[in-house]
């Protein structure tokens, strides 16, 4: 079986669909191919990939209650060449949103399926997950929580000459495991419609979310996107951003 997994995310890197992508391939048999969608050169390369492909996976954020703007050109040239070359695909999509709920990923689902239809293959249904953002601050919460680790270890190593200090192993199990609460509901879920990829079978639409109060998610979720203006330059109209040769001179 070959699977085909499309992420679908505008972004060039830390998407949270790449992340969710790569995650649900893990627990999907077979020959796995991972593909970027984010323009028009990107079109063709897919379309080769699907030929000989048994499954498709799209893993898309929500915007604007819907699929992504430049995801629209892509399902319109799929189309017709779906209808040019009758493949047996079956086509699974993972949704995140930035709300706090799944359930708000229902209309990008029912544009999937629409689009199944009108291109003659096979819908199976798709995953929707709400506060898709968090996937991404669980997983730099876990790289700062092995740094940590790492640098405590040596520390102690060099201190007492145990490098493999049981508490300090312990602690780290501990914040992992911590972390990995927040998203069991959506590993949980992950690895359910891999099984129904690797059985071809239909899944249906399920949605879950991270296993955060509603409260704290706005709060973390607040924090998060401040950082990452900041360090992208939006805040400050991009005085942290890198400039071009000439945008320097002015």
């Amino acid at each position: 079986m070959k699977t085909v997994f499309i992420d679908c995310s505008p972004k060039k890197r830390l998407s949270a669909s790449g992340f969710i992508a790569d995650m649900t391939s893990i627990f999907v048999s077979g020959t796995k191919k991972r593909m970027k969608l984010r323009t028009k050169a990107d079109y063709e390369n897919i379309l080769i990939e699907l030929e000989d492909s048994d499954a498709v996976v799209f893993a898309m954020p929500l915007y604007v209650d819907g699929v992504p703007s430049h995801v629209l050109p892509f399902l319109r040239e799929m189309e017709v060449w779906c209808k040019s070359n009758n493949p047996k695909i079956r086509v699974y999509t993972i949704a995140n949103n930035g709300f706090i709920e799944g359930r708000q990923n229902e209309p990008l689902m029912q544009i999937m399926e629409n689009f199944c239809i009108r291109s003659k293959i096979k819908w199976c249904g798709g995953l929707g997950i709400g506060g898709g953002v968090m996937m991404n601050v669980m997983r730099i919460m876990i790289v700062v929580v092995f740094a940590v680790t790492i640098l405590n270890l040596i520390l102690t190593g060099i201190d007492s000459g145990n490098f493999l200090d049981r508490n300090v192993l312990l602690n780290f199990l501990k914040n992992v495991a911590e972390v990995l609460f927040f998203g069991c509901g959506i590993i949980t879920f992950d690895i359910w419609i891999a099984s129904y990829i690797n059985r071809g079978k239909e899944y249906g639409k399920h949605y879950t979310r991270i296993m955060l109060p509603s409260f704290l998610f706005i709060l973390a979720a607040d924090i998060f996107f401040t950082v990452v203006s900041i360090v992208k330059g939006g805040i400050f109209r991009g005085w942290f951003s890198k400039k071009k040769p000439e945008e320097r001179m002015k």
